[in-house]
């Protein structure tokens, strides 16, 4: 074998010949999906052997091996070659010079290569200490040289995988397990690594293992199907990036989604997300089944001791009809799918009461067999559907495996639409079926606080329903709701009420973070769209449980706080108490602070911490922190908004709220008017500027000598930039009857930093007071409404108000 130079010995292989016909193929149309894998690995076989043949010259005791993936014959377009060259040991120089001339052509095609030189002892002692090489033989497949040295390898690897199972199992979930919770479930992300992440080809790969270890076997159908879905994006998302990546980025889905013929990326997402939802499914059963098996192969020796030999497994009553085995929920023997339309959900709800996983034996059962529940339910069905939807956590997994078979759709036909729904909002953490079933176990915390916990379950399973639909999802959801309670069994009143959950689920929270709780008008809207103590009662729930499944970003204790505030008028409102219209005399402090700044004809500032008790209760431990409340006072004058907006941005400050009005201190000493500014601000790294400095530069920034627009401008050039999806135009609009006082400008934007001081500077030069501001922020999008009246302080006429939505669009657009 020992031979010349790298070079010559391999020029009548032609590597030039493999990589023209390689590129011909990843081209080649109509050619994809499992028959271009598989000619891709063909014709690199081919390549393989052809320098394998050139650099041993037909000398023995030496073997080229496939392993991983190409070993699978898997091969897409940038997929590392894994390969191993095996030997008997002997001629170390021989072997060497061999290799070179194997590795050195793959390196000249610039393809990625994972290469190792071994003997089949050090393969065998190597992949005893490295699982991840031990995954790899498994699937070792000859490609060249001697098959019996290969075989061999292949028959002891096998030999040892099984014989070390109940040691090596356990590893490989833990491996698993880590994985997962660095990467994520594939099913969910927005940008998911088809490999590495939860449900993904790794799973896959790992449930190859778990079977051939002859310890428990995975579910089947499906997940051959599910497994060639991810190969078939991967190999898309190779040949439209030319990079060996696996994470499926924002900005190529719709490349991806147009290469593989799909619709859209989202599309694209929904095939990925119930791909993965099959693995992940599988890779649970699988997993549970081997905990199952190594269990009772512990136990086994001690327990047939106790009962002479006998074996035996207890089954304990959950339910008619359901009872938990080895740990799982199984149906009984006197289970009769076809005769009890009810026993699905009855099953589901005694394993989700139980905290038991349903038996995939059982709910496959149920899918083959079962009969239709008939419409409308009968009330044991509603009753067995809330006490699932009420079991808390244990809901969502017992969900899954009815989802995994088909049965939630037979249950909720309406439920199709949404299922493996991507939610392209950086704020959710969740597709739309998982966020319902998350809002439902949010939800499930809060049924002591409402007076019908049923109809709160319910509405956080079909809140957002009308996702997927055209037009308001809200509205949409609205629709499907009425029928989908009535086919539930509920009556006329109860309908009525889930519905208007539905409709208005969003009410509560976008009333109380963009409007003004001062104003009647705002209170009363409200009151009129609940209509009922009861439905706002179970609105504020629903609101808290949806925001709380949506993510991080959605709800906070100010959050909180601003919604209680606004149940609290609505409550009032709805009981009798009319709303006081006149305006809230200022505070001890407003007022001092108001004459400080008449006397010293400049700006004076206060900082204070807002708090609130945890859970809203009123000894509910220590005090969680609201932010900091920054009041300004100010000789009235041009351009205070845009001064103060641009100072707390220089200084990092995100504000929330912001309330301005006018003091008028005529009949005092010092008089004159004075603007009080009265700010919800929280720092967004760091610790809060003192106030003296907060003081000195809105001093400059009204005087002129300080240009905010500039320190602004230089420190959006030195924001970074991420790639990805560019965003969405802004979008301002006139709010209808939305305040007797005030027109409402409601503006929606990419948050950025200076957004108020622009809308702020936009406002004073169309010459309107602004009396108001209620900032919101979820995610990268900001909506914030203003509250703008005339010079004379009277709402805007409407074709002044649409002028200004436009201009004030212009200008964020510019």
């Amino acid at each position: 074998m020992a031979g010349t130079d790298v070079r010559t010995e391999t020029e009548g292989s032609e590597p030039g010949g493999y990589a023209a016909a390689r590129l011909r193929l990843l081209t080649e149309e109509g050619r994809s999906g499992p028959p271009r894998r598989a000619a891709l690995a063909e014709l690199t076989d081919d390549w393989l052997k052809e320098l394998f043949a050139a650099g041993t010259r037909g000398a023995g005791g030496v073997s080229l091996v496939a392993v991983g993936g190409y070993g699978r014959g898997e091969l897409s377009p940038r997929s590392d070659l894994d390969l191993l060259l095996l030997h008997e040991g002997g001629d170390a120089q021989g072997i060497a010079a061999l290799a070179d001339r194997l590795w050195y052509p793959v390196w000249d095609l610039g393809l990625a290569l994972d290469h190792s030189v071994r003997t089949p002892a050090q393969a065998r002692k190597t992949a005893a200490e490295d699982l991840r090489v031990q995954l790899g033989l498994l699937d070792a497949r000859h490609l060249a040289g001697d098959p019996a040295l290969t075989a061999g390898l292949r028959t002891a690897v096998f030999a040892d995988w099984r014989n070390q199972a109940p040691k090596r199992l356990p590893e490989l979930q833990e491996l698993c397990a880590e994985r997962a919770a660095r990467q994520g479930e594939l099913q969910y992300l927005l940008e998911p690594d088809l490999k590495e992440a939860r449900g993904g080809l790794r799973d896959a790969t790992a449930l190859r293992a778990v079977a051939a270890s002859w310890l428990a076997d995975a579910p089947r159908e499906g997940l051959a199907d599910a497994r060639r879905v991810l190969l078939d994006v991967r190999d898309a998302l190779h040949l439209t990036t030319g990079r060996a990546t696996d994470r499926l980025a924002l900005q190529e889905q719709d490349q991806v989604a147009a290469a593989l013929g799909l619709l859209d990326a989202d599309t694209l997402l929904r095939q990925v997300y119930e791909a993965a939802r099959v693995i992940s499914y599988a890779s649970d059963v699988t997993w549970r089944e081997v905990g199952r098996v190594l269990r009772s192969r512990g136990a086994r020796p001690r327990l047939r001791a106790m009962l002479g030999g006998k074996p035996v497994a207890e089954r304990s009553p959950l339910a008619e009809g359901v009872v938990e085995q080895d740990g799982e929920v199984v149906l009984a023997r006197v289970a009769r799918p076809d005769r009890d339309p009810v026993l699905p959900l009855r099953a589901a709800a005694a394993a989700a009461q139980a905290g038991l996983p349903l038996s995939l034996h059982a709910v496959r059962r149920m899918a083959a067999t079962g009969r239709p529940l008939p419409t409308p339910w009968p009330a044991e069905a509603r009753d067995q559907l809330v006490t699932l939807l009420g079991s808390g956590r244990p809901t969502v997994d017992v969900w899954e495996a009815l989802e995994a078979e088909g049965l939630v759709t037979r249950l909720l036909p309406d439920w199709e639409r949404v299922r493996c729904r991507p939610q392209r909002n950086a704020v959710h953490l969740w597709t739309v079926d998982r966020h319902l079933i998350e809002t439902a176990v949010h939800a499930s915390e809060l049924t002591r606080r409402v007076g019908r916990p049923d109809l709160l379950l319910v509405a956080a399973l079909l809140h957002d329903i009308g996702k997927g639909w055209p037009g308001d999802h809200s509205v949409a959801g609205e629709t499907i709701a009425r029928d989908v309670a009535a086919r539930i069994g509920f009556d006329r009143d109860d309908v009525a009420v889930l519905a208007a959950l539905v409709r208005h689920h969003l009410l509560l929270v976008e009333t109380a973070t963009r409007r003004d709780l001062e104003d009647p008008a705002t209170v009363r809207a409200v009151a009129d769209a609940v209509g009922h103590p009861g439905t706002l009662e179970l609105l504020h729930a629903l609101t808290e449980a949806d925001a709380l499944a949506t993510g991080p970003a959605a709800w906070s204790s100010w959050r909180g706080t601003l919604v209680a505030d606004l149940v609290k008028r609505v409550s009032a409102l709805l009981a009798g108490d009319e709303p006081d219209t006149t305006d809230a005399a200022p505070t001890a402090e407003q007022e001092q602070l108001a004459v400080e700044a008449s006397r010293t004809g400049g700006p004076v500032l206060a900082l204070r911490a807002q708090t609130e008790p945890p859970t809203g209760e009123p000894d509910g431990g220590e005090p969680e922190p609201l932010g900091v409340e920054l009041l300004v006072a100010v000789p009235d004058q041009p351009g205070v908004l845009p001064a103060v907006a641009g100072v707390l941005a220089m200084h990092r400050l995100t504000v929330r709220t912001a309330e301005l009005r006018t003091l008028d201190l005529a009949d005092s000493v010092h008089g004159g008017p004075v603007l009080l500014l009265d700010w919800r601000v929280a720092a967004e790294y760091g610790s809060l500027p003192q106030a003296a400095r907060l003081r000195a530069d809105l001093v400059r920034a009204l005087d002129g000598s300080l240009d905010t627009e500039a320190r602004l401008a230089e420190r959006d050039a030195a924001y970074p930039r991420r790639r990805g999806v560019l965003a969405p135009p802004p979008r301002v609009t006139v709010a209808p009857a939305a305040s007797r006082h005030a027109t409402v400008i409601e503006v929606r934007a990419q948050d950025v930093p200076g957004l108020l001081f622009r809308i702020g500077r936009a406002l004073e030069k169309a010459v309107v007071r602004v009396r108001s501001a209620h900032v919101s922020t979820l995610g990268a999008n900001a909506v914030d409404a203003f509250y703008v009246t005339t010079a004379k302080d009277t709402p805007l006429p409407g074709a002044e108000a649409a002028s200004l939505a436009r201009s004030l669009e212009e200008t964020l657009r510019s």
